[in-house]
């Protein structure tokens, strides 16, 4: 498979590292871990209305990576070190995995400000060095921000950079294509699950979410001009049935074939509408 792979299609589920927090944001109070998150959320719903404790507090618990041929084509769809789920071991075998595909390209949606930092800063944790991610060679230098080769952020795609702003997010542009977009779980409530050890919902939520990445994902090949809307149907149609078939063994597949509706296409309601009236 290593031939075939061209983009890797992921996402990163990840808890708040209590102990750092306490360490670095409540020195002299000797906060238990619980605590110390605990104090850090009701800080930010505070100043910024929302939970959601920044990556550089964070460590990656699920990753679920896409692999996709040069064609687009679904080839397979894994979950890193399920159902152990160690950090050190996730993140490991992510960027070897990289390196073993021969460097494919990133695809995510917000990868560039949360999911590829969090996983950078996890190998600087885990002490993994990465010389052909961190390489300097200007432009083509793999983390240069505008190198969509390297890494693909469809929410870069879709505002042009944070010109705009994506408002709905993934759960958004997944939806306008008829995929399920959030179903149950979302981002704010991952750390709850760890603490009551449903690790593999979270992993299930996060392949759930490279499924809604995945057919972002084809969609901007339509629009930026890589392939025609025709040829999207018909890869779409083809990752349903590789979804179908594995439907029975994987719980999170089931439910979002439960929530799956198709896009609706106008060209082809206006020329089916024009065939009955020429009748």
């Amino acid at each position: 498979m290593s031939e075939k792979v061209a983009h890797l299609v992921f996402d990163v589920e990840s808890i708040a590292d209590g102990d750092l927090i306490s360490k670095v944001r409540y020195p002299e109070q000797n906060l238990s871990d619980s605590e110390a998150i605990a104090t850090y959320q009701d800080e930010l719903m505070e100043q910024r209305g929302t939970t959601f404790i920044p990556h550089t507090f964070q460590i990656p618990i699920a990753v679920v990576i896409a692999k996709v041929a040069t064609n687009l084509q679904l080839l397979d769809i894994v979950s890193i070190d399920e159902p152990e789920f160690r950090p050190h071991v996730i993140t490991e075998n992510f960027w070897r995995g990289w390196e073993a595909y021969k460097n494919p390209q990133w695809v995510t949606f917000n990868g560039r400000s949360f999911d590829i930092p969090l996983m950078e800063l996890a190998a600087f944790r885990f002490g993994i060095s990465l010389p052909a991610w961190f390489r300097s060679d200007g432009y083509k230098s793999p983390r240069n921000r505008f190198n969509s080769t390297a890494h693909l952020d469809l929410q870069d795609v879709l505002t042009n950079h944070g010109a705009a702003r994506c408002n709905g997010g993934l759960n958004l542009v997944a939806q306008l294509l008829g995929k399920p977009g959030k179903m149950g779980l979302t981002g704010d409530k991952v750390q709850e699950q760890w603490d009551a050890g449903h690790k593999m919902a979270i992993s299930d939520y996060c392949r759930c979410d490279v499924l809604d990445t995945y057919f972002v994902f084809l969609r901007t090949q339509v629009l930026t001009g890589k392939i025609s809307l025709q040829e999207e149907i018909e890869l779409v149609q083809s990752a349903k049935q590789w979804i179908e078939e594995r439907a029975d063994t994987c719980e999170a597949y089931a439910s979002y074939l439960a929530s799956w509706t198709y896009w609706h296409n106008p060209w082809e309601t206006t020329e089916s509408e024009a065939d009955r009236e020429s009748t």
